[in-house]
């Protein structure tokens, strides 16, 4: 048998979820079976393998954030409404793109999106969800294709930190006027 054949089958048997045995037979050749191997076989191990079923990495999950990418426009002062969002998001293991609107250009962009300036708002695609409510969050994500909660491995991404106020500009001390060559101002 040839190594990329050898290899191919590998791989395709590493992939099947009715496979949770693997051993090695009395001729030393690597097995995988879904029911208990004979006795007569070496270095038994029982894999544990997901249902490789809308998880990440999936067509299904990488379809769901190619044609509908998920963003959240928050605001400093928007705590609990916003990590509502922010928890169903990441219970559901969806990446997405935090918009913090602490500026004039970026309420304008909201108005665009949203017709207002209230905050949390959830774009998912062309889905815009203004409702506080995790279900309202669910049933975006969920037309949009993205896994159910669980499915997919969760994710922990934090509300962005608060900017500083940048210390006061302390205008710089004067320095001493040099006079140089005779007509210098005295």
């Amino acid at each position: 048998m040839s190594a990329l054949r050898l290899l191919l089958l590998l791989c395709v048997a590493a992939t099947v979820n009715a496979q949770p045995y693997r051993w090695i037979d009395e001729k030393g050749r690597v097995q995988y079976s879904d029911t208990p191997p004979p006795p007569g076989a070496k270095d038994v191990q029982k894999k544990r393998l997901r249902d490789n079923v809308s998880v990440q990495g999936s067509y299904e999950f990488d379809k769901a954030m190619r044609e509908s990418p998920v963003t959240l426009y928050s605001h400093p002062d928007c705590k609990e409404p916003c990590q509502i969002a922010r928890g169903v998001l990441n219970k559901r293991g969806v990446p997405f793109r935090e918009v913090v609107v602490d500026d004039q250009p970026k309420q304008d962009e909201l108005r665009r999106v949203s017709g207002g300036i209230y905050v949390p708002v959830l774009v998912v695609g062309e889905q815009v969800e203004t409702t506080i409510s995790a279900q309202a969050y669910d049933r975006a994500l969920d037309l949009a294709g993205y896994p159910r909660a669980g499915v997919a491995r969760p994710r922990a991404q934090a509300a962005p930190p608060e900017e500083t106020p940048a210390e006061t500009a302390k205008p710089p001390a004067p320095t001493e006027t040099v006079r140089r060559g005779p007509y210098a101002p005295r």
